[in-house]
């Protein structure tokens, strides 16, 4: 069967590349069916809110085809009695790293609580008055990309104030394949929380189920949950936990993104590049904060001035971030998500950082002193590497067998093919 979403999406075969956009009415004539996500599958969790004080954890990914999920759930006479908002806030406009307070939906008077910077995870009198628990978020299947942190610390609050929680499954657009040093516990933060590696290769559905199954949460959530979870629920299934599960998506499925994740992943190509330019933001290079392209254009001021010039400046998506105003020098990335595919070949390109580092001239600067690159990269052995020169080839080869360990594990909470 082949499948699409919205205008581009592709049955993979090892790491093809996907289809050039189409409208809706020429995916219907070439026979294609469409992706279903969990939060626009009402006809099987409506039943469940019914009568329900209901909590919404979401952001501006949470739309059920045109409409948000509060919106779609206020209209169908739930009662939605309090929302909860990640990193950017729950219209997701805030930079990386902002504070975002709490306050109320100017749209329908509801009161949002920001679940990020230091209070990440809900409180007793947070749950107050809830019934059930709704968790619908777009992930981008990166380790680091905060979203699965504030999924686990979600979960991991559910079960310890024994609220059932409903997760609201949506595809990964990076989740065709698994790659990256997986994280060294001791080197755990809010971009990495557990040992698995940068690509995941899993949705948010399956990551939660990773999580209960494996016992990766508190010893409280641990005993209460038992894995007590279903993907298949009925009006009448007691849960802890349950996955509203996508329809018509596997693992090999291409997705792109119907609206932005955050706002610097403005385009596919980033969100393809991100798992290997992300690494620079430990570093004092631009990742292309402040240009029409992050995280597909990078550079600084002091490499070679024979490099793809640029100038990061101050934008509705960063704020605040490196070499600002200054002529940067570096590498340009962009291109067709075609071309942006074939370049990576589903994997993490450490040949940027390589390159990056051997050209730059004040060598002991190149990283920051904040320890932050290697909560990156989850370990500290990626720097050393990378100073003592070692190639791609023998950097990959030293993730093994780790990763493939994470890859046995992984097999265990798939929903999809």
């Amino acid at each position: 069967m082949k499948k699409i979403l919205l205008a581009a999406s592709l049955l993979l075969t090892q790491c093809p590349l996907p289809l050039t956009a189409q409208n809706n009415s020429t995916i219907k004539q070439a026979g294609y069916t469409a992706i279903t996500t969990g939060a626009e599958r009402m006809e099987v969790y409506l039943p469940m809110l019914k009568g329900k004080a209901v909590a919404v954890f979401a952001n501006q990914t949470s739309m059920v085809k045109n409409t948000h999920l509060v919106d779609t759930l206020v209209k169908r006479g739930i009662n939605i009695v309090k929302i909860f908002g990640p990193e950017h806030g729950f219209r997701g406009t805030a930079d990386a790293g902002e504070q975002v307070a709490n306050g109320a939906d100017k749209k329908t008077g509801i009161a949002v609580i920001s679940l990020y910077g230091d209070h990440k995870k809900p409180t007793a009198a947070d749950f107050k008055g809830v019934d059930v628990l709704i968790f619908d978020i777009q992930d981008v299947g990166v380790r680091f990309y905060t979203f699965i942190s504030s999924l686990e610390y979600f979960v991991e609050a559910a079960l310890e104030h024994h609220k059932p929680l409903i997760i609201f499954d949506r595809p990964n657009p990076n989740g065709f394949y698994t790659d990256g040093p997986v994280l060294d516990k001791k080197l755990k933060s809010f971009v990495g929380m557990q040992p698995v590696p940068i690509v995941h290769g899993m949705t948010i559905g399956e990551y939660a189920l990773m999580l209960t199954g494996e016992k990766w949460l508190s010893s409280k959530a641990n005993e209460i949950n038992a894995y007590n979870v279903t993907t298949n629920p009925t009006v009448d299934t007691p849960f802890h936990l349950q996955v509203i599960k996508c329809k018509n998506y596997d693992h090999q499925t291409k997705y792109i993104l119907p609206v932005n994740p955050s706002p610097n992943l403005r385009e596919m190509q980033s969100i393809y590049l991100y798992p290997s330019t992300c690494l620079f933001e430990g570093t004092v290079l631009s990742e292309g904060r402040g240009t029409d392209k992050p995280f597909q254009i990078f550079g600084h001021p002091s490499l070679p001035n024979n490099l793809y010039p640029f100038i990061p400046k101050p934008n509705a998506g960063a704020k605040n971030s490196k070499c600002f105003y200054q002529q940067c020098y570096g590498w340009n990335e962009s291109g067709s998500t075609e071309a942006v595919l074939k370049k990576l070949d589903c994997k993490i390109q450490l040949k940027y950082l390589i390159a990056a580092y051997q050209l730059f001239p004040g060598k002991d600067s190149f990283f920051l002193t904040n320890n932050f690159f290697n909560k990156l990269a989850g370990n500290d052995v990626l720097m050393k590497q990378i100073k003592e020169g070692k190639t791609e080839k023998e950097i990959r080869a030293s993730w093994e067998p780790a990763l493939a360990n994470f890859k046995e594990v992984r097999k265990k909470y798939l929903l999809y093919d």
